[in-house]
Protein backbone atom coordinates (compact mmCIF):
# COMPACT_ATOMS: atom_id res chain seq x y z
CA UNK A 1 0.00 0.00 0.00
CA UNK A 2 2.83 2.37 0.85
CA UNK A 3 4.58 1.66 -2.46
CA UNK A 4 1.31 2.29 -4.32
CA UNK A 5 0.87 5.69 -2.68
CA UNK A 6 4.50 6.59 -3.30
CA UNK A 7 4.23 5.80 -7.00
CA UNK A 8 1.01 7.82 -7.28
CA UNK A 9 2.67 10.84 -5.67
CA UNK A 10 5.62 10.55 -8.06
CA UNK A 11 3.23 10.39 -11.02
CA UNK A 12 1.35 13.47 -9.83
CA UNK A 13 4.66 15.26 -9.31
CA UNK A 14 5.64 14.34 -12.88
CA UNK A 15 2.42 15.87 -14.24
CA UNK A 16 2.81 19.07 -12.20
CA UNK A 17 6.50 19.54 -12.99
CA UNK A 18 5.90 18.72 -16.65
CA UNK A 19 3.15 21.32 -16.81
CA UNK A 20 5.29 23.96 -15.13
CA UNK A 21 8.33 23.31 -17.33
CA UNK A 22 6.28 23.18 -20.52
CA UNK A 23 4.50 26.40 -19.53
CA UNK A 24 7.66 28.31 -18.67
CA UNK A 25 10.21 26.97 -21.17
CA UNK A 26 7.83 26.31 -24.08
CA UNK A 27 9.39 24.73 -27.21
CA UNK A 28 12.69 24.18 -25.38
CA UNK A 29 11.06 21.24 -23.60
CA UNK A 30 10.82 19.37 -26.90
CA UNK A 31 14.29 18.11 -25.99
CA UNK A 32 12.68 15.59 -23.60
CA UNK A 33 10.00 14.48 -26.07
CA UNK A 34 11.91 11.29 -26.89
CA UNK A 35 11.66 10.11 -23.27
CA UNK A 36 7.89 10.55 -23.27
CA UNK A 37 7.61 8.80 -26.63
CA UNK A 38 9.73 5.91 -25.37
CA UNK A 39 7.55 5.51 -22.27
CA UNK A 40 4.38 5.63 -24.37
CA UNK A 41 5.78 3.07 -26.82
CA UNK A 42 6.72 0.78 -23.93
CA UNK A 43 3.12 0.80 -22.73
CA UNK A 44 1.74 0.31 -26.25
CA UNK A 45 4.15 -2.60 -26.70
CA UNK A 46 2.25 -4.42 -23.95
CA UNK A 47 -1.25 -3.76 -25.30
CA UNK A 48 -1.63 -6.47 -27.97
CA UNK A 49 -0.31 -9.44 -25.91
CA UNK A 50 -2.22 -8.14 -22.89
CA UNK A 51 -5.57 -7.81 -24.70
CA UNK A 52 -5.36 -11.23 -26.35
CA UNK A 53 -4.18 -13.08 -23.24
CA UNK A 54 -6.44 -11.23 -20.78
CA UNK A 55 -9.62 -11.74 -22.78
CA UNK A 56 -8.94 -15.44 -23.32
CA UNK A 57 -8.18 -15.90 -19.62
CA UNK A 58 -11.13 -13.69 -18.65
CA UNK A 59 -13.56 -15.71 -20.79
CA UNK A 60 -12.16 -18.96 -19.37
CA UNK A 61 -12.54 -17.61 -15.85
CA UNK A 62 -16.27 -17.14 -16.43
CA UNK A 63 -16.55 -20.90 -16.96
CA UNK A 64 -19.96 -21.88 -18.33
CA UNK A 65 -20.42 -20.34 -21.77
CA UNK A 66 -23.93 -19.16 -20.77
CA UNK A 67 -22.35 -17.01 -18.06
CA UNK A 68 -20.22 -15.32 -20.70
CA UNK A 69 -23.38 -14.10 -22.42
CA UNK A 70 -24.92 -12.84 -19.18
CA UNK A 71 -21.75 -11.10 -18.05
CA UNK A 72 -21.27 -9.61 -21.51
CA UNK A 73 -24.85 -8.34 -21.46
CA UNK A 74 -24.27 -6.68 -18.07
CA UNK A 75 -21.09 -5.01 -19.36
CA UNK A 76 -22.84 -3.85 -22.54
CA UNK A 77 -25.74 -2.36 -20.57
CA UNK A 78 -23.30 -0.50 -18.32
CA UNK A 79 -21.25 0.80 -21.27
CA UNK A 80 -24.36 1.94 -23.14
CA UNK A 81 -25.98 3.57 -20.11
CA UNK A 82 -22.94 5.54 -18.97
CA UNK A 83 -22.16 6.68 -22.51
CA UNK A 84 -25.77 7.87 -22.88
CA UNK A 85 -25.59 9.72 -19.57
CA UNK A 86 -22.39 11.49 -20.61
CA UNK A 87 -23.85 12.62 -23.96
CA UNK A 88 -26.98 13.92 -22.25
CA UNK A 89 -24.86 15.94 -19.80
CA UNK A 90 -22.86 17.40 -22.68
CA UNK A 91 -25.96 18.33 -24.68
CA UNK A 92 -27.57 20.04 -21.69
CA UNK A 93 -24.46 22.09 -20.89
CA UNK A 94 -23.73 23.17 -24.47
CA UNK A 95 -27.33 24.31 -24.93
CA UNK A 96 -27.27 26.28 -21.66
CA UNK A 97 -23.80 27.85 -21.98
CA UNK A 98 -23.90 28.27 -25.80
CA UNK A 99 -20.10 28.56 -26.26
CA UNK A 100 -20.24 28.99 -30.05
CA UNK A 101 -22.40 32.12 -30.25
CA UNK A 102 -19.50 34.59 -30.29
CA UNK A 103 -16.89 32.55 -32.22
CA UNK A 104 -16.08 32.89 -35.93
CA UNK A 105 -15.84 29.74 -38.06
CA UNK A 106 -12.50 28.69 -39.54
CA UNK A 107 -12.32 29.19 -43.30
CA UNK A 108 -10.81 25.89 -44.42
CA UNK A 109 -11.23 22.18 -43.80
CA UNK A 110 -8.19 20.95 -41.82
CA UNK A 111 -5.70 18.63 -43.47
CA UNK A 112 -6.66 15.01 -42.92
CA UNK A 113 -10.38 15.68 -42.67
CA UNK A 114 -11.25 15.84 -46.37
CA UNK A 115 -10.34 12.20 -47.00
CA UNK A 116 -12.66 11.09 -44.16
CA UNK A 117 -15.78 12.56 -45.76
CA UNK A 118 -16.96 9.23 -47.16
CA UNK A 119 -16.71 7.48 -43.79
CA UNK A 120 -20.06 6.20 -42.54
CA UNK A 121 -21.78 3.92 -40.06
CA UNK A 122 -21.06 0.89 -42.24
CA UNK A 123 -17.32 1.51 -41.76
CA UNK A 124 -17.83 0.93 -38.05
CA UNK A 125 -19.37 -2.49 -38.67
CA UNK A 126 -16.67 -3.35 -41.21
CA UNK A 127 -14.04 -2.52 -38.57
CA UNK A 128 -15.34 -5.39 -36.40
CA UNK A 129 -13.65 -7.98 -38.63
CA UNK A 130 -10.16 -7.81 -40.09
CA UNK A 131 -8.95 -9.76 -43.14
CA UNK A 132 -5.42 -9.71 -41.68
CA UNK A 133 -4.97 -9.96 -37.91
CA UNK A 134 -1.24 -9.33 -38.14
CA UNK A 135 -1.90 -6.05 -39.94
CA UNK A 136 -4.45 -5.14 -37.26
CA UNK A 137 -1.82 -5.73 -34.59
CA UNK A 138 0.65 -3.51 -36.43
CA UNK A 139 -1.91 -0.72 -36.83
CA UNK A 140 -3.25 -1.16 -33.27
CA UNK A 141 -6.74 -1.84 -34.62
CA UNK A 142 -7.99 -3.36 -31.40
CA UNK A 143 -11.64 -4.12 -32.11
CA UNK A 144 -11.18 -7.13 -34.45
CA UNK A 145 -8.58 -8.55 -32.06
CA UNK A 146 -11.09 -8.34 -29.21
CA UNK A 147 -13.73 -10.17 -31.22
CA UNK A 148 -11.31 -12.94 -32.23
CA UNK A 149 -10.02 -13.31 -28.65
CA UNK A 150 -13.57 -13.52 -27.25
CA UNK A 151 -14.64 -16.17 -29.74
CA UNK A 152 -11.35 -18.09 -29.40
CA UNK A 153 -11.55 -18.05 -25.60
CA UNK A 154 -15.17 -19.17 -25.65
CA UNK A 155 -14.34 -22.09 -27.92
CA UNK A 156 -11.44 -23.13 -25.66
CA UNK A 157 -13.86 -23.50 -22.73
CA UNK A 158 -15.74 -26.17 -24.70
CA UNK A 159 -12.65 -28.27 -25.56
CA UNK A 160 -12.08 -29.97 -22.23
CA UNK A 161 -8.50 -30.83 -21.22
CA UNK A 162 -6.97 -29.70 -24.51
CA UNK A 163 -8.61 -26.32 -24.13
CA UNK A 164 -7.39 -25.99 -20.54
CA UNK A 165 -3.80 -26.53 -21.70
CA UNK A 166 -4.07 -23.59 -24.09
CA UNK A 167 -5.81 -21.46 -21.45
CA UNK A 168 -2.95 -22.11 -19.00
CA UNK A 169 -0.50 -21.02 -21.69
CA UNK A 170 -2.27 -17.68 -22.17
CA UNK A 171 -2.62 -17.30 -18.40
CA UNK A 172 1.17 -17.54 -18.08
CA UNK A 173 1.56 -14.95 -20.84
CA UNK A 174 -0.84 -12.63 -19.02
CA UNK A 175 1.08 -12.91 -15.75
CA UNK A 176 4.40 -12.29 -17.52
CA UNK A 177 3.02 -9.22 -19.33
CA UNK A 178 1.77 -7.74 -16.05
CA UNK A 179 5.21 -8.24 -14.48
CA UNK A 180 6.71 -6.36 -17.43
CA UNK A 181 4.18 -3.58 -16.78
CA UNK A 182 5.48 -3.36 -13.21
CA UNK A 183 8.97 -2.73 -14.57
CA UNK A 184 7.72 -0.02 -16.95
CA UNK A 185 5.93 1.73 -14.09
CA UNK A 186 9.24 2.34 -12.35
CA UNK A 187 10.08 4.92 -15.03
CA UNK A 188 6.49 6.19 -15.34
CA UNK A 189 7.05 9.47 -13.41
CA UNK A 190 9.86 10.46 -15.80
CA UNK A 191 7.81 9.43 -18.83
CA UNK A 192 4.79 11.36 -17.57
CA UNK A 193 6.92 14.46 -17.01
CA UNK A 194 8.36 14.26 -20.52
CA UNK A 195 4.98 13.71 -22.20
CA UNK A 196 3.30 16.68 -20.50
CA UNK A 197 6.28 19.04 -20.82
CA UNK A 198 6.92 18.27 -24.49
CA UNK A 199 3.24 18.45 -25.46
CA UNK A 200 2.76 21.83 -23.80
CA UNK A 201 6.08 22.93 -25.26
CA UNK A 202 4.95 21.89 -28.74
CA UNK A 203 1.84 24.02 -28.24
CA UNK A 204 4.10 27.03 -27.74
CA UNK A 205 4.21 27.22 -23.96
CA UNK A 206 1.93 28.98 -21.53
CA UNK A 207 1.39 32.25 -23.44
CA UNK A 208 0.26 30.60 -26.68
CA UNK A 209 -1.86 28.10 -24.79
CA UNK A 210 -3.67 30.93 -23.02
CA UNK A 211 -4.13 32.75 -26.32
CA UNK A 212 -5.74 29.69 -27.90
CA UNK A 213 -7.80 29.07 -24.78
CA UNK A 214 -9.11 32.64 -24.93
CA UNK A 215 -10.49 32.03 -28.44
CA UNK A 216 -12.60 29.02 -27.53
CA UNK A 217 -12.43 29.13 -23.75
CA UNK A 218 -16.19 28.71 -23.31
CA UNK A 219 -16.06 25.55 -25.41
CA UNK A 220 -13.21 24.13 -23.32
CA UNK A 221 -15.06 25.14 -20.14
CA UNK A 222 -18.22 23.37 -21.37
CA UNK A 223 -16.34 20.15 -22.20
CA UNK A 224 -14.35 20.08 -18.96
CA UNK A 225 -17.45 20.98 -16.94
CA UNK A 226 -19.37 18.10 -18.52
CA UNK A 227 -16.50 15.69 -17.92
CA UNK A 228 -16.31 16.74 -14.26
CA UNK A 229 -20.05 16.28 -13.75
CA UNK A 230 -19.95 12.85 -15.35
CA UNK A 231 -16.69 11.77 -13.71
CA UNK A 232 -17.19 13.18 -10.22
CA UNK A 233 -20.96 12.86 -9.78
CA UNK A 234 -22.67 10.39 -12.14
CA UNK A 235 -20.06 7.61 -12.24
CA UNK A 236 -19.37 7.68 -8.45
CA UNK A 237 -23.12 7.53 -7.77
CA UNK A 238 -23.39 4.45 -10.00
CA UNK A 239 -20.41 2.89 -8.22
CA UNK A 240 -21.89 3.52 -4.78
CA UNK A 241 -25.46 2.46 -5.60
CA UNK A 242 -24.47 -0.77 -7.35
CA UNK A 243 -21.45 -1.90 -5.33
CA UNK A 244 -21.65 0.04 -2.06
CA UNK A 245 -17.99 0.99 -2.44
CA UNK A 246 -16.53 4.29 -1.25
CA UNK A 247 -15.95 6.34 -4.44
CA UNK A 248 -13.05 8.31 -2.90
CA UNK A 249 -11.20 5.14 -1.91
CA UNK A 250 -11.87 3.66 -5.35
CA UNK A 251 -10.63 6.86 -7.00
CA UNK A 252 -7.42 6.68 -4.99
CA UNK A 253 -6.97 3.03 -5.97
CA UNK A 254 -7.32 3.97 -9.65
CA UNK A 255 -4.96 6.94 -9.28
CA UNK A 256 -2.05 5.46 -11.24
CA UNK A 257 -4.32 4.56 -14.16
CA UNK A 258 -5.93 8.02 -14.21
CA UNK A 259 -2.62 9.89 -14.13
CA UNK A 260 -1.27 7.62 -16.87
CA UNK A 261 -4.41 8.23 -18.94
CA UNK A 262 -4.03 12.01 -18.60
CA UNK A 263 -0.37 11.80 -19.58
CA UNK A 264 -0.69 9.46 -22.55
CA UNK A 265 -4.16 10.48 -23.87
CA UNK A 266 -4.66 6.81 -24.78
CA UNK A 267 -7.07 4.35 -23.15
CA UNK A 268 -5.33 1.45 -24.89
CA UNK A 269 -1.85 2.48 -23.76
CA UNK A 270 -3.18 2.89 -20.22
CA UNK A 271 -4.87 -0.53 -20.22
CA UNK A 272 -2.01 -2.44 -18.52
CA UNK A 273 -2.03 0.07 -15.66
CA UNK A 274 -5.84 0.07 -15.48
CA UNK A 275 -5.88 -3.70 -15.02
CA UNK A 276 -3.10 -3.48 -12.43
CA UNK A 277 -5.03 -0.89 -10.39
CA UNK A 278 -8.37 -2.71 -10.62
CA UNK A 279 -6.96 -6.08 -9.54
CA UNK A 280 -4.38 -5.12 -6.95
CA UNK A 281 -5.58 -1.80 -5.54
CA UNK A 282 -9.38 -1.87 -5.90
CA UNK A 283 -9.91 -5.61 -5.30
CA UNK A 284 -11.84 -6.29 -8.48
CA UNK A 285 -11.83 -10.01 -9.27
CA UNK A 286 -9.27 -11.05 -11.85
CA UNK A 287 -11.84 -12.54 -14.20
CA UNK A 288 -13.92 -9.34 -14.25
CA UNK A 289 -10.88 -7.10 -14.71
CA UNK A 290 -9.51 -9.23 -17.55
CA UNK A 291 -12.89 -9.48 -19.25
CA UNK A 292 -14.32 -5.96 -18.83
CA UNK A 293 -11.32 -3.63 -19.04
CA UNK A 294 -9.88 -4.66 -22.45
CA UNK A 295 -13.34 -4.32 -23.99
CA UNK A 296 -14.01 -1.08 -22.14
CA UNK A 297 -10.74 0.47 -23.29
CA UNK A 298 -11.94 0.03 -26.86
CA UNK A 299 -15.72 0.55 -26.84
CA UNK A 300 -16.56 2.44 -23.62
CA UNK A 301 -15.72 6.07 -24.40
CA UNK A 302 -17.88 8.24 -22.13
CA UNK A 303 -15.61 11.27 -22.34
CA UNK A 304 -15.18 10.99 -26.09
CA UNK A 305 -18.93 10.72 -26.71
CA UNK A 306 -19.56 13.81 -24.57
CA UNK A 307 -16.84 15.74 -26.42
CA UNK A 308 -18.22 14.81 -29.85
CA UNK A 309 -21.74 15.90 -28.93
CA UNK A 310 -20.59 19.21 -27.43
CA UNK A 311 -18.33 19.90 -30.42
CA UNK A 312 -21.16 19.32 -32.91
CA UNK A 313 -23.53 21.74 -31.16
CA UNK A 314 -20.67 24.24 -30.72
CA UNK A 315 -20.00 24.22 -34.47
CA UNK A 316 -23.72 24.62 -35.20
CA UNK A 317 -23.81 27.65 -32.90
CA UNK A 318 -20.74 29.13 -34.64
CA UNK A 319 -22.37 29.04 -38.06
CA UNK A 320 -25.81 30.02 -36.81
CA UNK A 321 -27.55 26.75 -37.73
CA UNK A 322 -30.40 26.06 -35.27
CA UNK A 323 -30.65 22.40 -34.31
CA UNK A 324 -34.04 21.17 -33.22
CA UNK A 325 -34.84 18.33 -30.86
CA UNK A 326 -34.76 15.73 -33.64
CA UNK A 327 -31.32 16.94 -34.81
CA UNK A 328 -29.96 16.68 -31.30
CA UNK A 329 -31.40 13.18 -30.95
CA UNK A 330 -29.49 12.26 -34.12
CA UNK A 331 -26.32 13.75 -32.62
CA UNK A 332 -26.97 11.79 -29.41
CA UNK A 333 -27.33 8.51 -31.29
CA UNK A 334 -24.44 9.12 -33.68
CA UNK A 335 -22.02 10.26 -30.94
CA UNK A 336 -22.94 7.25 -28.80
CA UNK A 337 -22.56 4.74 -31.64
CA UNK A 338 -19.38 6.37 -32.95
CA UNK A 339 -17.76 6.29 -29.50
CA UNK A 340 -18.65 2.61 -29.11
CA UNK A 341 -17.73 1.30 -32.53
CA UNK A 342 -15.12 3.41 -34.26
CA UNK A 343 -12.09 2.36 -32.22
CA UNK A 344 -10.99 -0.10 -34.89
CA UNK A 345 -10.75 2.61 -37.55
CA UNK A 346 -7.41 4.45 -37.96
CA UNK A 347 -7.57 8.08 -36.73
CA UNK A 348 -10.78 7.16 -34.92
CA UNK A 349 -11.26 10.57 -33.26
CA UNK A 350 -11.22 12.38 -36.57
CA UNK A 351 -13.48 9.82 -38.19
CA UNK A 352 -16.10 9.97 -35.47
CA UNK A 353 -16.14 13.77 -35.50
CA UNK A 354 -16.71 13.76 -39.27
CA UNK A 355 -19.54 11.23 -38.84
CA UNK A 356 -21.29 13.26 -36.14
CA UNK A 357 -21.09 16.49 -38.16
CA UNK A 358 -22.27 14.79 -41.34
CA UNK A 359 -25.27 13.27 -39.56
CA UNK A 360 -26.89 16.72 -39.22
CA UNK A 361 -25.25 18.50 -42.16
CA UNK A 362 -22.74 20.66 -40.25
CA UNK A 363 -19.60 22.08 -41.96
CA UNK A 364 -16.37 20.13 -41.47
CA UNK A 365 -14.45 23.43 -41.35
CA UNK A 366 -15.52 23.68 -37.72
CA UNK A 367 -13.08 20.94 -36.77
CA UNK A 368 -10.24 23.41 -37.43
CA UNK A 369 -11.41 25.53 -34.49
CA UNK A 370 -10.97 22.60 -32.13
CA UNK A 371 -7.50 21.36 -33.06
CA UNK A 372 -5.57 24.05 -31.18
CA UNK A 373 -6.99 22.99 -27.83
CA UNK A 374 -7.82 19.36 -28.64
CA UNK A 375 -4.51 17.98 -27.32
CA UNK A 376 -5.48 19.16 -23.83
CA UNK A 377 -9.14 18.15 -23.98
CA UNK A 378 -8.08 14.76 -25.34
CA UNK A 379 -6.22 14.11 -22.10
CA UNK A 380 -9.22 15.14 -20.03
CA UNK A 381 -11.70 12.95 -21.89
CA UNK A 382 -9.32 9.98 -21.93
CA UNK A 383 -9.05 10.22 -18.14
CA UNK A 384 -12.84 10.05 -17.87
CA UNK A 385 -12.88 7.12 -20.33
CA UNK A 386 -10.48 5.16 -18.12
CA UNK A 387 -12.35 6.16 -14.95
CA UNK A 388 -15.57 4.84 -16.50
CA UNK A 389 -13.83 1.57 -17.43
CA UNK A 390 -12.46 1.15 -13.91
CA UNK A 391 -15.85 1.68 -12.30
CA UNK A 392 -17.37 -0.61 -14.91
CA UNK A 393 -15.13 -3.47 -13.85
CA UNK A 394 -16.33 -3.12 -10.24
CA UNK A 395 -19.98 -2.77 -11.29
CA UNK A 396 -19.87 -5.84 -13.54
CA UNK A 397 -17.98 -7.75 -10.84
CA UNK A 398 -20.74 -7.06 -8.32
CA UNK A 399 -23.67 -7.66 -10.68
CA UNK A 400 -22.10 -10.86 -11.98
CA UNK A 401 -21.79 -12.08 -8.42
CA UNK A 402 -25.42 -11.17 -7.75
CA UNK A 403 -27.20 -12.28 -10.91
CA UNK A 404 -24.88 -14.74 -12.66
CA UNK A 405 -23.37 -16.60 -9.73
CA UNK A 406 -26.53 -16.34 -7.65
CA UNK A 407 -24.77 -14.59 -4.77
CA UNK A 408 -26.42 -12.36 -2.17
Amino acid sequence: MKNKNLMLYFLLAGIVLGGICGWVFGPKMMVVAWMGEMFLNALKMMVIPLIISSLIVGIAGLGDITKVGKTGAIALIYFSATTAFSVIVGLILVNVIRPGDSVALASAIPAGVADKVDTGITDIFLSFVSPNLVESMVKMDILPLIIVALVFGGILTTMGEKGQTVIKFFDAINVAVMKMVHLILYVAPLGVFALIASKLGAAGGGDLFLAELAKIGKFAFTVVGGLLIHGLIILPIILYLVTGRNPLAFFKGAGQALTTAFSTASSSATLPVTIECAENFNNVSRRSALFVLPIGATVNMDGTALYEAVAAIFIAQMVGIPLGFSDQVIIFLTATLAAVGAAGIPEAGLVTMVMVLQSVGLPLEGIGMLLSIDWFLDRCRTTVNVWGDSIGSAVVDRLEEKFVEGGP
